[in-house]
Parts: structure tokens; C-alpha cells; sequence
């Protein structure tokens, strides 16, 4: 049995409000739950204690100092298991390169030994709050949507949608199929994204397949007058070997290397692999994919931090665009209030689920949508969201279009179009024809989402 810690590691009489005005605090907002027959303050001020200066046991070390840099219990709601924690900033490790801040030494600290504690049930950071300082000594993001849209034509306020996919089958092609499949969606796309297992297979060495899929970009650049981006996978457990495949990459696309994002595993690679790649090559805009965040950040998990709290890290390390799921309009789990999700990683202030975060002029991350999205679904998932400055990389939404990859990528093109228009999508659909032909490509959602599609559209839907 743990010795009872609640005198030294918890102050219940501190306010919020002047936490976050003092500025010297990273708060941390966890649903906790004690194991039976556990005090529910004693077993957060054990929780607090284990995530900064505390043992076990009294030891003859701890000296008046120590005490200073305590992570303290401020708030408890035994009834609705709310905990938040008060960690001071000095308790952060610090580089001794340049004296900025690092996520490791968050996630050891604020995540690490607490949830295995024997007397935890659980206990599941939801929100955190980052003061002004701390942002000041975090990278955050180089390169931003607005840069994409720069480079595309657009406006840089404002830009809206990029149409993306991701080239599928996730592995299988072999290099000149591959650079074909990004040929035929860039002829209507802006973006496309290697999916995330794909890297230099055996059958698709990155020295063969990569200077092919420049060739598909330059040639569907001349063809369309448009510019094209390519998110390439450099993810590896080594960063010297994650460095050598950034090079190759950037040397083979030359004089358009502009054009071209990294994409990092930053869930299953971690915190090192996306500050390698943010300071590395800063002119270059850092995809954050999530593979397997979903162990963690699931809603059905009670341990952990949610999906929320790891899209508001990556901002902080520097992702300039990050996967934050479909809100509940594709195929992975989540739900339509996610949107707050993508408002705190955009914004400049927002409103978490706890805390009240500004950022202080740190650049946005870039929402990136992606799994099971459609021409289709589209129009609900902006009007939820309320704008459109998004990446979606649609895989089967592009090539499950039945006329061709390239009038899929036009499908969602005009979906934007049309929902920014506040048109009625049956009534938008009779004057395009890329649209009108998802309705039958995707009969399924088309049934769902529009019933009566089928008489309303007529000869439209048909193939002309």
C-alpha cells in the first residue's frame, strides 16, 4: 500500500484561473479512477507524485527544492472522475543544444509510470493545457496549408479543399503501376499520399518507383496546367535511414522538391521521428499519419489520451498536417463532435474539452481527412465542420469512381463546390457530370444519403 501522499501533492484551495494566469504550469486534465476501496484525493496525489518527485517510500534526498518543483492535484470530481494535475515548467527536460522543450519529456512525465500504478483503475488524459512560455519553446509547424495553396494557385487565406487519395492497394503495385495510378488521379487531383506500409519494398524499391512518379507529376502538370503534390513516406526506424530517403526523394524531384510533403508515422515511429523531420528539412510540409494511434485513442479506451490530446501534441511538435478521422462520415470510429479536433489544431484560440488554449501565433496544423470518404459524403462533412481548408486523401472515393481515377478526384472537386455553393447536390448533379456519376458509383451511400437519387437524377447518373 502506497504511503498516503495527499498533503504534499495536492492543493485543492489553487484556482485555474490563476494557474493559467501565473503562466508557469502545463495543466493536465485525466478522467481517473482509484481501485476499490482507495481514497479518490489519495490516489491523485499518488498519480501526481509518480509523474514528477515522488517515491514510494519518504527518502532521505527529497530536499526543500524538490518540493518547489511538485506536480500538484488542483481539482478533483470524484463523481465525474475529472483530475487535473498543476506540473510546474521546470520539472520539463530541456535540450541542452538550444533549451527548448520536448514532447518525450511531457509524455514521460504526464503519461508515463501513472496509468500502471497498482492502485489506478484507469486514468486517461483528455486535455492539457500549454502556457505561453511553453509554446514559445516548442517548434511548432514550419509549412502550412497556406503553403500548399500557394504553391497550387490559390489564395492563401481561404484556400479550400485539396483533393488527395492514397494509392491502393495499400502494398502490391510495383513501380510503373504505382506512377500510373498517381498519373491518372493527378490528370483532376492536387494530392497524393503513399500509403502508409508503402516505402521501399522489395518489388518497389524507392530508387526505381520514386523518379517514375515524378515523371507522372511533371507530365500531369503539363497536361493540366496545375501544379501537383506528392507526400512521400520516409518513415523508418533509423534517422539516418529516414534522412538518406528524404534526400533521395528531394534530389530526384529537384526542381519541383516544393512540391513534395513528408509523411511520418508518428504514432508507431514517435516523438523523435517527426522533430528529426520538422528540423531537418523545415522547408518541406510534415504529413503526421497516425497508423495504430487507435490502440491508444480509441473512445471505447480508458487508459491512455484521446485522439484529441494527440493531434494538439503534434501541433506543438511541428506536424503541418496531421489525420484526424472522418467526425463519423467514413469508415473509422468517431463521431461529429470530433470537429473540435481540427478547430484546436487550426485556430489560434479554441476551446477544448477543458482548457481554454491559445496558441500564440504558432502556425495551424492541417486537418487531413481520410478513410472511406466519397464525393458523397462530403457535403455533410463540411456542413459539420463549417469549412472546406482541409486535405482529403479519398482512396476508394477516387478509384472507385466508375468513369476514371481522374473524374473521381473531379467528384470531390465539385462536392466542395457544391456544398460551398449551398446547392441542393441532386439539383448541382444534373449540371456535373463527375458528381452525377459517384451517385452510381457509390449506389450504397447514393441509397442512403439521397433516397429517391435514381428518379430525381435520370439520364445524368447514366454514362454519357
Amino acid at each position: 500500500m502506497a504511503l498516503d501522499q495527499s498533503a504534499r501533492y495536492s492543493d485543492l484551495s489553487l484556482k485555474e484561473a490563476d494557474l493559467i494566469a501565473g503562466g508557469n504550469h502545463i495543466l493536465v486534465a485525466y478522467k481517473m479512477k482509484p481501485k476499490g476501496g482507495i481514497g479518490y484525493l489519495e490516489a491523485a496525489a499518488h498519480f501526481a507524485a509518480e509523474s514528477s518527485t515522488g517515491t514510494n517510500v519518504e527518502v532521505s534526498t527529497t530536499d526543500d527544492f524538490t518540493k518547489g518543483v511538485d506536480a500538484l492535484v488542483y481539482y478533483i470530481d470524484e463523481a465525474t472522475e475529472d483530475m487535473r494535475i498543476a506540473y510546474p515548467l521546470d520539472l520539463f527536460d530541456r535540450n541542452i543544444t538550444d533549451g527548448r522543450m520536448m514532447i518525450v519529456s511531457f509524455l514521460t512525465l504526464c503519461i508515463g509510470n501513472n496509468q500502471g500504478m497498482g492502485d489506478i483503475e484507469y486514468g486517461q488524459m483528455i486535455d492539457f493545457y500549454v502556457p505561453d512560455r511553453a509554446i514559445q519553446l516548442f517548434d511548432g509547424p514550419s509549412k502550412d496549408i497556406s503553403d500548399l495553396w500557394r504553391i497550387l494557385g490559390r489564395p492563401i487565406k481561404d484556400g479550400g479543399y485539396i483533393a488527395g487519395t492514397i494509392i491502393k492497394p495499400k502494398l502490391g503495385l510495383r513501380p510503373e503501376p504505382f506512377a500510373a495510378a498517381a498519373y491518372q488521379f493527378w490528370l483532376g487531383g492536387d494530392f497524393i499520399k503513399n500509403d502508409e506500409p508503402q516505402g521501399n519494398q522489395t518489388f518497389c524499391p524507392s530508387k526505381k518507383v520514386i523518379p517514375l512518379v515524378y515523371d507522372s507529376l511533371k507530365r500531369a502538370q503539363d497536361e493540366t496546367g496545375q501544379a501537383k503534390l506528392f507526400s512521400a513516406n520516409i518513415t523508418a526506424d533509423d534517422h539516418y535511414e529516414m534522412c538518406a530517403r528524404a534526400d533521395f526523394i528531394l534530389e530526384t524531384f529537384g526542381p519541383d522538391a516544393d512540391k513534395v510533403a513528408f509523411l511520418v508515422d508518428g504514432f508507431v515511429g514517435g516523438p523523435g521521428m517527426i522533430t528529426t523531420a520538422r528540423r531537418q528539412y523545415p522547408n518541406q510540409y510534415l504529413h503526421y499519419h497516425r497508423a495504430g494511434h487507435g490502440m491508444i485513442t480509441s473512445p471505447s479506451s480508458t487508459r491512455g489520451y484521446t485522439a484529441f490530446v494527440l493531434a494538439k501534441i503534434s501541433r506543438l511538435q511541428g506536424a503541418s498536417g496531421i489525420h484526424v478521422g472522418t467526425m463519423g462520415y467514413g469508415k473509422m470510429e468517431g463521431g461529429a463532435d470530433d470537429k473540435i479536433i481540427a478547430y484546436m489544431i487550426e485556430r489560434d484560440e479554441c476551446q477544448g474539452p477543458v482548457y481554454f488554449q491559445k496558441w500564440h501565433g504558432m502556425k495551424p496544423t492541417t486537418p487531413i481527412i481520410s478513410g472511406g470518404m466519397n464525393a458523397l459524403r462530403l457535403p455533410g462533412f463540411f456542413q459539420n465542420l463549417g469549412h472546406g481548408n482541409v486535405i482529403n486523401t479519398a482512396g476508394g472515393g477516387a478509384y472507385g469512381h466508375i468513369d476514371s481515377p481522374a473524374a473521381g478526384a473531379i467528384s470531390l472537386r465539385q462536392s466542395y463546390e457544391c456544398w460551398k455553393a449551398g446547392a441542393d447536390p441532386i439539383e448541382f448533379a444534373k449540371e456535373h457530370k463527375e458528381f452525377a456519376r459517384a451517385f452510381t458509383s457509390f449506389p450504397h451511400d447514393a441509397d442512403k444519403l439521397f433516397p429517391g437519387w435514381r428518379d430525381k437524377l435520370g439520364a445524368a447518373a447514366e454514362h454519357k
